[in-house]
């Protein structure tokens, strides 16, 4: 049987348009609905589906690219539908921490991607990476892949998701849409998403979009 989002108990906006591509604007999207099922420090399982020092694949330039595991969204045609799982590959620890800092400290490493799974519901892990980064080397930049909308994050997102989303340069959001899916897009894969500067999104109030595209 085919279940709908409301058969998996996710939060009604996600069957709703928060798409906002070039030439049309986005509805708003509705808050997400308070639930300990949303809520990173509950669900998460501190484990990592992958590591990927030195791609050119996920975000702009050289980047180290660390895939946790967990997601909630479960989007049809979803490129990693094995990271769904929160107990999926290893549990993050010192050790993992410690080579992504020496990687992406490499002169020719632009900076960290984050992916997954979902990173917004991974934080306790997140967080403590990132932070260590900014503090260790300024210099780098942070993308993320989210199935939750910048405005989402912003409005009704827990206290550790906002901290994280503040700590990020370039934010994609949103739900991968199968009916939307467009291979010609670069970072995304559905038109749907949007590919956010998240420093000016933050100071403006609302998405801005990222304009290296």
């Amino acid at each position: 049987m085919t279940s709908t989002f409301a058969d998996r108990g996710l939060p009604s906006m996600l069957s709703s348009d928060l798409s906002a591509t070039a030439g049309r604007t986005a509805a708003r999207p509705a808050p997400l609905e308070p639930s300990d099922r949303w809520d990173p420090t509950v669900v998460t399982q501190g484990h990592v589906a992958d590591y990927k020092p030195f791609t050119a694949l996920d975000g702009e330039g050289v980047r180290c690219a660390l895939y946790v595991s967990g997601c909630l969204f479960e989007c049809p045609g979803c490129f990693n539908e094995a990271a769904w799982s929160f107990r999926l590959g290893t549990p993050y620890d010192d050790a993992l921490e410690d080579r992504i800092l020496a990687d992406l400290a490499k002169p020719y490493v632009q900076g960290l991607s984050l992916l997954g799974g979902e990173p917004m519901l991974n934080t306790p892990v997140l967080l403590r990476l990132v932070e260590r980064m900014r503090a260790e080397l300024p210099g780098k930049d942070v993308w993320c892949w989210s199935g939750f909308t910048f405005e989402q994050l912003r409005a009704t997102g827990h206290p550790q998701q906002r901290a994280l989303l503040e700590q990020i340069d370039v934010l994609v959001d949103g739900p991968f849409r199968q009916a939307e899916k467009d291979l010609t897009l670069r970072f995304r894969g559905s038109a749907n998403q949007r590919v956010l500067d998240v420093p000016a999104s933050i100071q403006a109030g609302e998405a801005v979009p990222w304009l290296r595209l």
